[in-house]
């Protein structure tokens, strides 16, 4: 991967792998940091990678200093939503994201990267496995259960009103 590709490739990804990170980790700095990782370390192998897989490999790189991020910080737990809270916003479109904000966050670390590679993402399971280290039916089996989860979540009348 050439400097030119290799700016070619940030431009085309940043945002994709910013919006993935920051939906998994919920923190708008430690996103940042797990990003800027993730592109120094693509910098530093760049002569390594190839040209036309730079965003599986990207994404495979912000997957896993994502893990590696989780896993540090496993104790320390950031209460964002009570401010959330505390202002008692009414508007139905926050209550919705609200919502699905929390039936992300009651999913596993795994389940949840899955739903979001998948859904927000658009890759195929082939390339989920190819990020996540998984294989295809892995991430069938765990996306179907992290689907059937969110939707026992969801359909619950007391999660909704």
């Amino acid at each position: 991967m050439t400097e030119r590709e290799y700016n070619q490739c940030v431009n085309l990804y940043a945002d994709n792998v910013y919006r993935f990170i920051w939906k998994n980790l919920r923190h708008e700095e430690d996103a940042k940091d797990v990003v800027q990782g993730a592109f120094e370390k693509m910098w530093k192998n760049r002569a390594e990678v190839d040209n036309t897989k730079c965003k599986s490999y990207l994404f495979t790189i912000a997957y896993n200093q994502m893990i590696d991020h989780i896993r540090k910080n496993k104790r320390i737990s950031l209460k964002e939503e009570f401010a959330e809270q505390a202002r008692g916003t009414t508007n139905l479109q926050n209550n919705t994201k609200r919502i699905l904000e929390e039936a992300l966050g009651r999913l596993s670390e795994t389940q949840r990267s899955l739903v979001m590679l998948k859904d927000y993402e658009g890759y195929n399971y082939a390339e989920i496995g190819q990020i996540t280290g998984l294989n295809e039916s892995q991430v069938k089996v765990y996306l179907h259960r992290a689907r059937l989860q969110l939707r026992e979540y969801l359909v619950k009348p007391e999660n909704v009103i």
